[in-house]
């Protein structure tokens, strides 16, 4: 009987295995993207999704299938960005000024519009960390709002409230950027 229970467990590890290795090829771009959302354009991003498979890897056998397997490793890769923004700040203080312009790590430049990416990206990290996680995970990211609830261990309601004032937040900074009403052909200016 002992030797079923271990053929069960090589199976699941093995399947366990192979999922993962999905998970990292469907979702590596995307990490990287959400992690670089979250650092708010941070060049460290794909470190810091590295380090989230990493750590989904090492957790993998603990895994116990209450959520999806892409919904549990996002929730890691929140938890390592904000992991990596704490760490941020202590090495901001201890910063030494050893370190030349040419050996600091450079912003990767955006595509497109520079102006408004810049905008963007301001108004995103203006709002509250919980906000811009949320926003982030349901509007960039295209989690469903339970999802994302999950993947940032609250409830549906407080995700949606998240949301819901991230939303309000950035249609305030950015409200300007609405497109005009094209003038009827017939009105004089």
């Amino acid at each position: 009987m002992a030797r079923a229970g271990e053929h069960r467990e090589e199976r699941r590890e093995r399947d366990l295995d192979s999922r993962f290795r999905a998970l990292v090829d469907e979702n590596q771009d995307a990490a990287i993207r959400t992690a670089r959302r979250l650092l708010g354009g941070d060049a460290s991003a794909e470190d810091v999704a590295q380090e989230a498979f990493l750590r989904a890897f090492r957790g993998l056998r603990r895994f116990r299938e209450e959520a999806s397997l892409r919904t549990w490793f996002f929730r890691i890769l929140v938890r390592e960005v904000q992991r990596h923004k704490r760490w941020q700040v202590v090495r901001r203080v201890w910063k030494t000024d050893s370190l030349s312009d040419a050996e600091l790590p450079s912003r990767q430049a955006p595509r497109g519009d520079v102006g408004l990416r810049r905008r963007i990206g301001t108004a995103l990290e203006a709002l509250p960390v919980r906000q811009r996680e949320a926003f982030v995970l349901v509007h960039l990211e295209q989690f469903t709002t339970k999802e994302a609830a999950d993947i940032l261990g609250v409830s549906l309601g407080t995700a949606k409230t998240h949301v819901h004032r991230a939303t309000h937040a950035l249609r305030a900074h950015l409200g300007d950027l609405r497109p005009t009403e094209p003038k009827e052909s017939g009105e004089s200016t």
